[in-house]
């Protein structure tokens, strides 16, 4: 299981979810529960301004997004704690979103923090093969969360 160190820089995340940093490690735990040696995770909790400056700057992208996940380039080492990534999440684009989506909050941070993981454990969505895969298993981790599928219209 990973180690979860949760950097709250927008303090406007726990205003939505009542302990916000024992949700989070639950969720990342259950999501990497079958995956990899112990591990690292670094997850921001932030806003559209410092996300924009990110997402600008890794994938020159000059626009606020929801999630980033910055995947570590060195692979684990049986036995051996691995600083796995982070993960950056802005309150900002998900309120907006949750709000277009008429999702609760607690639901898209969910979905969204899944998302983020499933990246530090190599999942990804560039090619449709590779995004029907990653989304039948968002959708998967969703519902045994207790939370709809993400992608249903």
């Amino acid at each position: 299981m990973p180690t979860l160190d949760i950097n709250i820089a927008d303090k406007r995340f726990y205003l939505r979810i009542w302990n916000i940093r024992k949700y989070a490690t639950h969720v990342v735990n259950f999501v990497w529960q079958t995956h990899h040696e112990p591990s690292e995770i670094s997850l921001t909790l932030t806003d559209d301004k410092t996300i924009q400056t990110l997402n600008k700057k890794y994938r020159k992208k000059n626009k606020p997004t929801n999630v980033l996940s910055f995947e570590s380039p060195d692979k684990p080492i049986k036995g051996a704690p691995w600083m796995a990534g982070d993960i950056v999440m802005s309150y900002d684009t998900l309120l907006k979103e949750k709000n277009e989506m008429h999702l609760s909050f607690k639901a898209h941070f969910t979905h969204l923090l899944i998302h983020g993981t499933l990246h530090l454990l190599g999942y990804d969505h560039l090619q449709e093969k590779q995004a029907q895969k990653m989304e039948k298993l968002e959708t998967k981790l969703m519902q045994q969360l207790g939370f709809s599928d993400p992608y249903k219209d």
